[in-house]
């Protein structure tokens, strides 16, 4: 049986890290492509798992190798829960937008806190 090509294996590492990468940033739309992101790269991970890939899941009669139906009921469950928290990511994007019409998150007081306490005091 065939392994998956090199380009599928690279390309799930790339959706991974743009996908977190994404995430770690201020704006929320970021973070909802983010984890839009992270979802296909969870779904193209979860397929490449099986090795009869191209095969259908099951089939009807005959002798030949059949596909795993378990990576592809796990993908499409994958594909619903990413399709819940991206609905509900993009209603609370639209909220905070409504608000003061920047997505941006702003600092908060305790992490301005924890930083200058680790700020190196400056010798006078």
């Amino acid at each position: 049986m065939t392994t998956p090509g090199f380009v599928l294996i690279a390309s799930v590492g790339v959706l991974y890290s743009c996908g977190f990468y994404l995430l770690l940033q201020r704006s929320l739309m970021r973070v909802v492509f983010g984890i839009l992101m992270l979802g296909h790269a969870a779904n193209v991970s979860l397929l490449l798992t099986d090795e009869a890939i191209t095969l259908p899941p099951l089939l009807s009669g005959g002798s030949g190798e059949m596909s795993d139906p378990l990576p592809h009921a796990m993908a499409l469950t994958a594909i619903v829960i990413t399709f819940g928290v991206t609905t509900f990511l993009l209603a609370l994007a639209y909220r905070v937008w409504l608000g003061d019409e920047n997505d941006e998150v702003p600092d908060d007081v305790e992490d301005r806190r924890i930083s200058k306490l680790t700020e190196p005091e400056e010798p006078s």
